[in-house]
């Protein structure tokens, strides 16, 4: 494993003094110093994933290295990798790290391709259409072009999460594992985390105002990047969808349609687009940011974030995971 930020691929070496024709780079912006950190413990990895990332970059007329993520020296690496200024920084690693290096970069920083390397890989399936992490890299290296990517950030006077797919705040967030769970063929495994939702569901609702409107009530509140939004088409603001399932039969009617259809057709659901919100309520709040799980405290605030980091991607994104 290559631990420092050292050249891990010479473009001009070919094994046995043969002549190899690189692969064609994307001829939308240059990448002559390219930075790979690789965290082979993350679910979605592998323990060769550093080898079989420097052996696609060899193919490619770009000065690479490839850097294994050390919990020891998580931070430290990060940041040796963001001060390197690489024309790009591929991040092969969970949805919270991949998150965490966009946010570190923010719009000022390099490029950024998180591939998908997680569980849910929100993020790079709408960036690539793809949870192959290897497809995802060829796709960024030959057709990539630098793309602004808004966001939100939620925040609860504790903590603050930046995130840049969806962010869904109340008990229905607990129908999130239940989604993947179906995705993957899992039933059994969907239909008990559908079983830990239900018990969870309508134990209060939530108070929310949207860009300082009157507050109103919801089971939940869904706030939607416009990278992933099948209704905004540019980068003005957050969808927010309002939730309201009555009782047991709604709920299950609107997980079925979260997974199977357009969700957005359910009577229990209305949406808008928002620059900020506020949400109030009387215990904390269960919320699944960007994939991730979190417990918010009882009041919690969300904004929009125009320019959130620059990531390399196919034009147009290729939006595999949109809402």
């Amino acid at each position: 494993m290559t631990d420092a930020l050292i050249p891990t691929v010479d473009p001009t070496a070919a094994p046995n003094d043969a002549a190899v024709e690189p692969r064609m780079l994307t001829p939308h912006v240059a990448l002559g110093r390219v930075i790979m950190l690789v965290n082979p413990h993350s679910g979605g990895v592998g323990p060769t994933a550093v080898q079989e990332a420097e052996a696609i970059l060899a193919e490619y007329a770009c000065e690479a290295s490839v850097v294994a993520l050390d919990s020891n020296s998580f931070d430290a690496q990060i940041q040796a990798a963001l001060d390197a200024g690489p024309d790009v920084l591929f991040v092969l690693a969970g949805d919270g790290t991949a998150g965490t290096i966009a946010s570190r970069a923010g719009p000022d920083g390099p490029l950024v391709a998180p591939l998908p390397g997680g569980t849910m890989n929100m993020l790079p399936k709408a960036l690539y259409g793809t949870a192959d992490w290897k497809a995802a890299l060829r796709l960024a290296l030959e057709e990539g072009v630098p793309q602004c990517v808004a966001g939100g950030e939620v925040s609860d006077g504790q903590t603050s999460r930046i995130f840049y797919c969806a962010a869904i705040l109340g008990s229905p967030a607990l129908w999130a594992p239940a989604r993947e769970a179906v995705r993957d063929g899992k039933l059994k495994l969907a239909w008990m985390y559908g079983r830990r939702a239900l018990r969870r569901a309508f134990s209060g609702k939530m108070r929310f105002s949207l860009d300082g409107k009157p507050s109103r009530r919801a089971e939940a509140l869904v706030l939607i990047s416009p990278m992933i939004s099948r209704v905004m088409d540019e980068n003005t603001g957050l969808e927010a969808a309002a939730m309201n399932p009555s009782d047991a039969a709604q709920a299950f009617r609107l997980a079925a349609h979260a997974v199977f259809s357009d969700w957005r057709q359910d009577p229990a659901v209305t949406t808008k687009a928002i620059q900020r919100a506020t949400i109030h309520a009387r215990s904390r709040i269960p919320a699944v940011i960007d994939g991730e799980p979190i417990l918010l405290a009882h009041e919690a605030n969300v904004k929009f974030i125009r320019k959130a980091f620059q990531a390399l991607a196919p034009i147009p994104a290729a939006a595999g995971d949109a809402v």
